[in-house]
């Protein structure tokens, strides 16, 4: 018998009971956002950051020109681009000032956030409102019985839905699997 108690399958009906509140019209808006854009950049900071980072490799695989901001290679943004930024808070001094730059330079602004009337939300073309909770940020939604610690349901939250945004932008697309594949990286 196990020391730790049995955890699995509390996290998966949690993770179910929290995205029954998405607005699946606001996955679709994003994915039109990334259709219509020259280029896509993608930030955000901390575990949302990683969770970011991830959605950039899943579009550079359905063939978008995307760019994680930070990374050496990154070029500037202009007009015509789209910067997607992932922020629970909606409100990181540095995803902040980020987004009021890209805006400078004629980008377009979509969020994954708790808070789309925040800062970052309130400058976005689309919005994806998510109603989990952070140890920082509890919201009217916190009501709903939360397992996980800290930021966790954010971050499972956030990458589950933008892998269903590359899933709906795959679709659309009608590529096969072995198109995506051979945009994976072959220098591992």
């Amino acid at each position: 018998m196990s020391k730790y108690p049995q955890i699995f399958p509390e996290i998966m009906a949690e993770l179910m009971a929290w995205s029954k509140q998405i607005d699946e019209s606001q996955i679709d808006a994003m994915a039109d956002a990334i259709a219509e854009a020259k280029r896509i950049f993608v930030a955000g900071a901390g575990r949302s950051g990683f969770a970011a980072r991830a959605f950039a490799n899943r579009l550079a695989h359905v063939g978008f020109t995307v760019y994680f901001v930070g990374d050496v290679t990154t070029p500037p943004i202009g007009a015509g681009d789209l910067l997607i930024i992932n922020s629970g808070s909606g409100t990181t001094k540095g995803l902040v000032t980020m987004a009021e730059s890209a805006r400078k330079k004629g980008a377009d602004i979509a969020t994954v956030t708790i808070f789309p009337d925040h800062t970052i939300g309130s400058m976005s073309k689309a919005v994806i409102k998510l109603p989990a909770t952070t140890n920082q940020y509890l919201t009217p939604d916190s009501q709903v019985s939360r397992l996980q610690p800290m930021g966790n349901l954010y971050e499972q939250m956030s990458l589950i839905v933008l892998d269903t945004v590359s899933t709906k932008l795959i679709a659309a697309s009608g590529q096969a699997e072995e198109e995506l594949f051979a945009r994976h990286a072959n220098l591992e």
